[in-house]
């Protein structure tokens, strides 16, 4: 007689001749009757690590492979003997000894275990492979990561204060915005609105700096005369944000469009490479009032936890001040154009469509009268 399996789901039916007993699953109190099996070693199932600590060993691992390939011996101190080196940069061997630990253990961190390291391992690794301020936090970053066991979570709606819309109308010579870090532009006074005119042309919202970049690329490239300067800072705060808040799913779900519909963002995103974004100077070329060069603060907003607020400001008496002055006059028309058009529309709305046909009355002789030609019936 043929033995019976088990169906799929379903509990196993003890083979016959053989004995049933009661064990415990996952810690549970109640027994269930199992198949004692053919008395030999069962084969142990593999520990499948979450989508989350994957993500972060590869992070980790790239990260550090990415920094150390950036180094030559050269530049590290090292003395240089003669052949063709296999990699790129530095070996593992040799960041092992700047750091001050051996290289089993330096291979054990790049291959993802940054669980339980100590701050002074990392400021070492950190000063072995050179890393600058924004690069060094990335690196604290994983590591909290790796300690740091959570589900992805959707992220909370994020709204803006009406004290801090309040502060941006008060911006009245200068664009200024509030952004989150997967870079949504969430609310702006009106010369920031107009700034970014270019981005309200989609109809998806909240208006958003790298869909813009990657996914209209051919009106984000004439809006960024250097394109290719906009797209790597832009990949590169995205991943400094990506380690700083590993478990926002927005921010997953954001890279993981760009990543399947832009080759542009793939190739960039691989580069592993992270930035700070809090001053400098940006330029424009703003397809109402033409170039704009501006400085640009970045603050992050204290009771605000994500959110930043950016005020782009011209030079004082500069050709961009003035073209500024003219966006403004501009945003102020279109703003105007606005109002009368849902002014109308709600007048429209007030006023009914047409009137109630009146009561017939008994036909006069021009009642009777013939249509004139042309007229409707």
């Amino acid at each position: 007689m043929p033995r019976q399996r088990g169906s799929p789901g379903g509990p196993c039916r003890p083979r016959a001749g053989r004995g049933t007993i009661h064990t415990t699953l996952f810690g549970s109190d109640e027994g269930v009757t199992a198949d004692t099996g053919t008395g030999r070693d069962s084969l142990r199932a593999p520990q499948t690590p979450s989508l989350e600590a994957m993500d972060n060993r590869n992070e980790i691992r790239d990260f550090l492979a990415s920094r150390r390939a950036k180094i030559s011996p050269e530049q590290a101190g090292l003395p240089v003997y003669g052949g063709k080196r296999r990699v790129p940069g530095l070996r593992r061997g040799e960041v092992a000894t700047l750091a001050g630990v051996s290289v089993e253990y330096y291979t054990r961190l790049e291959r993802g275990s940054l669980g339980g390291v100590s701050e002074s391992v990392l400021e070492a690794l950190a000063r072995a492979l050179q890393l600058d301020d924004a690069e060094r936090s990335h690196l604290f970053d994983l590591a909290r990561a790796a300690n740091t066991t959570q589900p992805r979570r959707r992220p909370a709606q994020q709204r803006v204060r009406p004290s801090v819309q309040f502060a941006l109308d008060s911006i009245t010579d200068a664009p200024a915005f509030v952004r989150n870090g997967r870079m949504d532009i969430l609310a702006a006074n009106r010369l920031g609105y107009a700034l970014h005119s270019e981005m309200y042309v989609s109809p998806g919202r909240p208006a958003n700096y790298a869909r813009f970049i990657f996914l209209e690329e051919e009106r984000s490239r004439r809006f960024f005369p250097d394109w290719e300067l906009a797209a790597n800072n832009m990949v590169a705060i995205l991943r400094a944000e990506a380690g700083r808040d590993p478990f926002d799913r927005g921010l997953s779900d954001l890279v993981g469009e760009l990543s399947t519909r832009s080759g542009e963002f793939r190739t960039r995103w691989a580069a592993h490479n992270v930035r700070r974004h809090t001053t400098g100077f940006k330029h424009f070329h703003h397809p109402v009032v033409g170039e704009l060069h501006l400085m640009f603060e970045a603050m992050d907003l204290s009771a605000d936890t994500g959110l930043s607020l950016f005020i782009y400001p011209p030079e004082p008496g500069s050709p961009s001040a003035d073209a500024l002055r003219l966006l403004a006059s501009w945003a102020a028309t279109q703003a105007l154009a606005a109002e009368s058009q849902t002014g109308r529309e709600n007048e429209a709305e007030r006023t009914p469509a047409a009137k109630a046909p009146a009561a017939k009355t008994p036909a006069t002789r021009q009642d009777s009268a013939p249509a004139a030609a042309g007229d409707g019936v």
